[in-house]
């Protein structure tokens, strides 16, 4: 089996790899996209760190590849739809640097408090500029963090060390587990309104995308402070940049940029900014578990087919994948529907298996069913092996039940979501040997095939409603590629999917959900 290195790997996982009998490891660093097109094809295994882009292009020329290894969590550079399709597993190391990243970002915090950075260059400069350099205390200041995750978690216990006054956001933790570990949960606005430091912990995602903005740093109080250790681009750098000049923003600190490397930067030109190139998880330490871990992981698939933090592969046993996997499918893409469907924190899941499931082992299904809906809420840090875990560590209770009592279906899985706004309920099945089918929404029964690009829309069972939405998409060029109408039982509303072939602009959304006849309208990627 030969293992293809193309990024910066501690020397530790390169060891494992050349002491392991049948593996061979070549490492070549800093291939252009073509050179790696022109390479991959005689590789089983490939490890990347961030630099390395693993396109649909990539996982074409890999005719041999069978494993796709990130040493870390983001795998923002990976097609993973592409990488599944073909049957390729992608693992990441979810936990190797969680505490080196979460060190950084309070370093950073006390570094941008105290000037140390301005310190450095205005003393190597000659100058003894001690009075303009007054920094602050960050005692018994308010720490604002977005995001609960592992990383998020880590930097309020050590700001709680500080004695600072913690309060976090996240609007996919129930308020009870953030207030069990000791902390305040809080709004967004809230958070913004209260906050003397602003740290950043989530994931790159379209909701998050430009979540610190200009309506946000319009929120802020008067001399906050900013830092992103998580994701380029979660930060607006043009309208921090506006809220730095104005004064609103007393200064930022970033370790990711928009674009890496960044290059010219109008933040640069300001005094008050402290910056790192992506340092977050580069320790001595963090390199040598992350490199240890993928290591370990890719030669345990390699050598036996154990799957080991795989994002898009279940650790199931080949025969049993054969009669179970299209329900885990199913599973997955309903849990994901419902992740979207949900009005603030899941604090319940149910999942119903009724029909004839017998001598069918569904634990698989249930997890792929957990993975689905955590993933849109914690992207990369969960996986197959450790979804159960991270919906009990944020406060989900789950219930499973079977019953051999069919009605419509041979083979119906209902998954039921309890938030504090209520409940959604959505069942799906199998049709023929592999067909996926979402059967029923809440109140709502349909056939929706649940891929791609979708709006959910609520209209009114009135004529020329849905041709008034196609006219709509129709003069923006956006073409549909496939519409499932669901009634609702007993009342005077459809249910309507719109499959697009491309996402669906902010601005069209905004003039479907004007339309005269139409209740709501919520854009979906499954």
């Amino acid at each position: 089996m030969k293992v293809l290195v193309s990024d910066a790997l501690g020397d530790a996982g390169i060891q494992i790899f050349e002491e392991t009998e049948g593996i061979d490891v070549d490492v070549n660093t800093g291939l252009s996209p073509r050179e790696l097109i022109g390479t991959i094809g005689d590789y089983d295994a490939l490890v990347i760190r961030s630099a390395t882009r693993v396109t649909e292009e990539v996982l074409d020329a890999g005719k041999k590849l069978k494993v796709v290894g990130r040493a870390g969590i983001g795998l923002d550079n990976v097609d993973i739809a592409a990488a599944t399709k073909r049957g390729v597993v992608v693992m990441n190391t979810p936990t190797g640097n969680v505490v080196t990243t979460a060190e950084h970002a309070i370093a950073m915090m006390m570094a941008l408090t105290r000037n140390i950075p301005q310190g450095t260059l205005s003393l190597k400069a000659g100058r003894w500029d001690k009075k303009k350099l007054q920094g602050r205390e960050v005692y018994n200041k308010i720490l604002g963090v977005i995001g609960f995750g592992k990383i998020g978690s880590i930097v309020a216990d050590r700001a709680k060390g500080l004695r600072m006054q913690v309060v976090i956001y996240d609007p996919f933790v129930a308020p009870e587990q953030i207030e069990k570990a000791g902390f305040e949960s809080v709004t967004l606005d809230e958070l913004y309104r209260r906050a003397d430091y602003i740290s950043v912990h989530v994931p790159k995602l379209k909701e998050t995308t430009g979540l610190l903005n200009k309506a946000a740093f319009d929120k802020m109080k008067d001399g906050v402070m900013i830092m992103n250790c998580a994701r380029g681009g979660i930060v607006d750098e043009d309208d921090l940049h506006e809220a730095m000049k104005s004064g609103r923003v007393a200064g930022a600190a970033l370790d990711v940029f928009e674009a890496e490397p960044p290059g010219e930067c109008r933040l640069f030109e300001l005094d008050r900014i402290i910056c790192t190139p992506h340092l977050g998880a580069s320790t001595r330490e963090a390199q040598t578990n992350v490199a240890v871990a993928v290591a370990r992981q890719i030669i345990s698939y390699l050598t036996s087919g154990t799957v080991i933090n795989a994002v898009n592969v279940p650790s199931v046993a080949g025969d049993l994948l054969k009669k179970i996997g299209p329900y885990m499918e199913v599973g997955d893409r309903m849990g994901c529907l419902q992740a979207q469907l949900a009005d603030g924190p899941v604090k319940a899941l149910t999942i119903e298996y009724t029909g004839d499931f017998k001598g069918m082992d569904m634990a698989p299904v249930s997890t792929a069913i957990l993975k689905g809906l955590l993933t849109p809420m914690v992207k990369y840090a969960v996986n197959f092996v450790n979804a159960p875990l991270v919906a009990k560590e944020m406060g989900i209770k789950v219930t499973e039940s079977t019953t051999s009592e069919a009605e419509d279906y041979t083979h119906l899985i209902t998954l039921k979501v309890g938030t504090d706004a209520g409940e959604n309920v959505v069942a799906g099945t199998i049709i023929g040997r592999s067909d996926i089918k979402v059967v029923k929404i809440n109140n709502f029964r349909l056939e929706l095939v649940p891929e791609g690009h979708i709006l959910l829309i609520f209209n009114h069972d009135r004529p020329g409603a849905i041709g008034g939405i196609g006219t709509t998409l129709g003069r923006h060029n956006i073409n549909i590629g496939r519409m499932h109408v669901g009634q609702e039982k007993d009342g005077d509303h459809n249910i309507i999917f719109l499959q697009t072939d491309t996402p669906v602009p902010s601005d069209v959304i905004e003039e479907l959900r004007s339309a005269q006849m139409v209740n709501s309208v919520t854009p979906l990627e499954l």
